[in-house]
């Protein structure tokens, strides 16, 4: 049995406090950080719960509210057609610099943490793999999973909208997984293949899973919700983390379920 402790911190950036959520373990022990990054409704109830699943695999998980610089701390925008407006006008009303320094702020965290191994990978759904293949950038990062990336193939995350993230792909040296759902209308076929061909130009380690799901498949809340393919996808994401970051003791501490 795993069970999990959470907290929250707010870290000092450029722009101000960032609010950051903590799950881990509570089992005594060091583990691999993880930094989440959500989609535009930032650390919803989907997040939590994803970034509890992660913990209970053997990770302390960091979830940085990506809106700080905008909205006050603890805001959850909502689905509804304003907010969802308003979180995609939030993708371009930042400096694109921004976001790089706080998820570099986010691992350094991590990596500081008693608790942690000092072993880091990413993870990020629609905005968020966004921020996540970038944050991969860091060779500190061993391992990253992008969910359904937006705004990669149309460079538009940043002010300006000239994200260089295509152009500085050969600086990720972690191995990254790729998940897309072939009905997205966000990032339709013919932007799927620039970015895999992107990758592949760039020499990237990766996989990559298409899937017959619309955008936000893996959430649990909403009609486009797919558990069956949301349980799959969560499994290798899983997978490649515990591969690239976890060690086989530590493996087998968790599989035997210690918490002294």
């Amino acid at each position: 049995m795993v069970i999990l402790d959470h907290e929250l911190v707010d870290l000092a950036t450029p722009g101000g406090p960032m609010r950051t959520y903590l799950f881990r373990p509570a089992a005594a022990g060091r583990y691999p950080g993880i930094a989440l990054f959500s989609e535009i409704f930032q650390v919803s109830g989907p997040m939590r719960r994803t970034a509890a699943l992660l913990a209970g695999h053997g990770f302390v998980v960091a979830v940085p509210e990506i809106w700080h610089e905008l909205e006050p701390a603890g805001t959850v925008l909502g689905y509804d057609p304003a907010s969802i407006q308003r979180g995609n006008a939030h993708k371009t009303a930042r400096e694109l610099s921004s976001f790089d320094t706080d998820a570099r702020l986010t691992l350094k965290h991590l990596k500081a943490l008693p608790c942690c191994t000092g072993k880091l990978g990413v993870i990020g759904f629609c905005v968020g793999g966004h921020i996540a293949l970038r944050a991969a950038m860091s060779p500190e990062v061993s391992a990253g999973a992008c969910c359904y990336a937006t705004d990669i193939h149309g460079r538009a995350l940043g002010k300006g909208a000239h994200a260089d993230t295509l152009d500085r792909l050969g600086e990720v040296k972690a191995e990254m997984l790729m998940i897309w759902g072939r009905q997205d209308s966000h990032i339709p076929q013919e932007s799927r293949a620039t970015i895999h061909q992107a990758m592949i130009r760039a020499e990237v380690q990766f996989s990559w899973h298409e899937l017959d799901a619309q955008h936000a498949f893996m959430r649990d809340e909403g009609p486009r919700y797919d558990p069956a393919l949301a349980r799959l996808c969560h499994g290798l994401v899983i997978g490649l983390l515990q591969r690239r970051l976890q060690t086989e003791q530590e493996r087998d501490d968790e599989c035997s379920g210690s918490s002294n």
